[in-house]
């Protein structure tokens, strides 16, 4: 059963052959970073910075909602890129 997951996740369209899975793999840095950053004070943080990384996630997650396709990966980089966009954002506002 478990070759047979990792058969079809092997050969799935946006799987580990293709950019589609690489890309938002990698993108996961941005995220991690970011959580990284929760330990900074909010006067360090940078507005258009963060205005960037919730605009990309917001925008992409939607994006990846809608393609064929549908990339999992994607959408939930794109979804903590929102949050943790979001959170850093209103820690500086307060």
């Amino acid at each position: 059963m478990a070759a047979s997951k990792l058969q079809a996740l092997w050969n799935h369209p946006a799987g580990p052959k293709t950019i589609h899975f690489w890309a938002p793999t990698f993108k996961w840095g941005i995220s991690i970073a970011n959580v990284a950053d929760f330990a900074k004070p909010p006067e360090n943080l940078s507005y258009p910075q963060q205005l960037a990384v919730a605009c990309t996630g917001v925008v992409w997650s939607r994006y990846s909602t809608v393609i064929t396709p549908k990339n999992w990966n994607l959408f939930s980089v794109n979804v903590a890129m929102a949050g943790t966009g979001l959170y850093q954002l209103s820690r500086k506002i307060r």
